[in-house]
This record gives structure tokens, sequence and C-alpha cells, in this order.
């Protein structure tokens, strides 16, 4: 992730501070209630939710323990509210970039995701496109059945493409946003991803796109700072920072050999 001034910069300076949120063994009410703040922000997209909108039932069933969180997102994402708020008044491509936003935490990375998705609903319906992401084995190994999906394309991840984090930027506007609030029905991707280009980044404070991420300057040097974690088995608990000078036709594979060696992207500016 961005260092902490970069995060404000950006607009994600909550997501930096805030950890996962997970129901995990001999959990409270309290616990539990966290669990039900922190999905519906998530699913919802971080729209204001109405007592009347609250899905009470299923609530209740995961205070009792009788559903799991995996179970709990379902239940918001099939319901009525969420058709109504998301379903109902976007275009189809726009509902598949929320999805992705809502239910795995990150942007769609390219023009096939989106194909799949559109051939899936026309198919099979709307539950059957909402339960391709929740069912994804994605989403398993980054959730399983106790943690709330979280935004996790501002992430450098292992097995997770470069190209996400660009496009994230696109779909999250700032916390205080919510995805209703931005008035936009249309796919925001739709230009990027159709033609497998990198999405320009905008802060979310000024709306102005930051130097090197509209396409780059192709004999411009750039310098990537990475944390690199520890040797597995390794004693070592500190953590180093390492800079590299990368050419810019030589960006991606770099990113992907730090992901692949366990570090974190900190930083990438124009040498």
């Amino acid at each position: 992730m961005a260092g902490l001034g970069a995060a404000e910069r950006l607009g994600i300076k909550a997501f930096e501070e805030a950890g996962r949120v997970e129901l995990r063994p001999h959990w409270t009410q309290e616990d539990a209630k966290a669990v039900i703040r922190a999905a519906y922000s998530q699913v919802f997209g971080n729209e204001y939710l109405m007592s009347s909108e609250r899905l009470t039932s299923a609530e209740s069933l995961l205070l009792q323990g009788q559903i799991s969180v995996k179970d709990f997102v379902r239940s918001i994402a099939h319901s009525e509210t969420y058709r109504k708020k998301f379903f109902y008044p976007n275009s189809q491509t726009r509902l598949i970039e929320l999805n992705y936003k809502h239910l795995l935490g990150r942007a769609p990375y390219d023009e096939s995701e989106i194909a799949f998705h559109v051939d899936l609903y026309n198919a099979e319906g709307y539950e059957a496109e909402i339960n391709s992401y929740i069912d994804s084995v994605e989403y398993e190994e980054n959730f399983g059945e106790s943690v709330v999906p979280y935004y996790r394309g501002f992430a450098t991840q292992r097995g997770q493409k470069t190209v996400g984090f660009n496009r994230m930027f696109q779909l999250y506007r700032g916390f205080a946003s919510s995805d209703r609030s931005q008035n936009q029905t249309q796919a925001r991707l739709t230009w990027e991803v159709a033609r497998n280009m990198a999405s320009p980044i905008y802060t979310a404070s000024t709306g102005k796109a930051l130097g090197g991420t509209s396409g780059g300057s192709r004999d411009q040097l750039y310098r990537v700072t990475a944390m690199q974690g520890s040797a597995k088995f390794s004693p070592q608990v500190r953590r180093t920072t390492t800079e590299y000078l990368v050419a810019y036709e030589q960006l991606s594979s770099r990113l992907q050999q730090i992901n692949k060696r366990g570090g974190k992207v900190v930083s990438i500016t124009t040498a």
C-alpha cells in the first residue's frame, strides 16, 4: 500500500489505518454487530442505510450463529435494497464494476471479466451473477466464511494484477463518498478495459491525475520503493525498504517480482 502521506493525498488513508473485520471463534455479540456494520458499509458502497432498509432477519440469524459472515454478505447482495440502489438504476457494466468492488474488493482487470459476467447474467439471471463472485475461489481465498470483504485493490497482493491498482481509483472517490452519491450510472472503466490500458489515478481531493499514471513516458525511469518481507522461517522481524530504478517497459514485471517475493510496494515516482 501507499505510505501514510500518499494515502491521505489519494483519499485511501481510512483503508490504510483500518484492519479487516473478522468473526473469530468465541465471538461476542459486539463482535457480530461490528461485522454487520462493516458488511453493510462494504456491500452498499458506503451508502447510508435507513433503519427500514436493514436486513433484520439476516442480522438475527448472524447474531444467533446460524449463518456465516459469507451468508450475510450474500443476503445483502441478493436483497431488494441492493437491487434498488445498484441494479435497477445502473447500466449492466456499471453493476458489474460495483459487484467486483463490493464483493471482491477490487476492480475488474480486463474485458474478458466483464464479458463473462454479461453472458452469465443474460443466461442465468441476477442471483447467479451475484453468486459467481461470492462462490468464487478468489472470494474463498481472501475472505472465506468469516471475513467481511474489504478494498484490497489498493494493496499489492500475490496473484493480483498490478493494473487493478490504477483501476480501483476509478471506482473509489474518497472515504466520505458513496457509490450512489457520485451519480454515475454508466461504467467508469469501459474505455481502458476495452483497450487493455492502465487507468490514470485521480486524487480524491483535487480530482487531478497523478503524474506518470496516464500512460507514462517510455523514456522515463521510475523509482519503485518496496517493503521487503522477511524470508520464510526467518527469525527476522524488522522489514527492510529497497528502491529500484525501473524503465517504463519493465514496471509491470518488476511489480510482479516484488509481489512474488512477499514484498509490498510503498510508492512509485519518476526518477
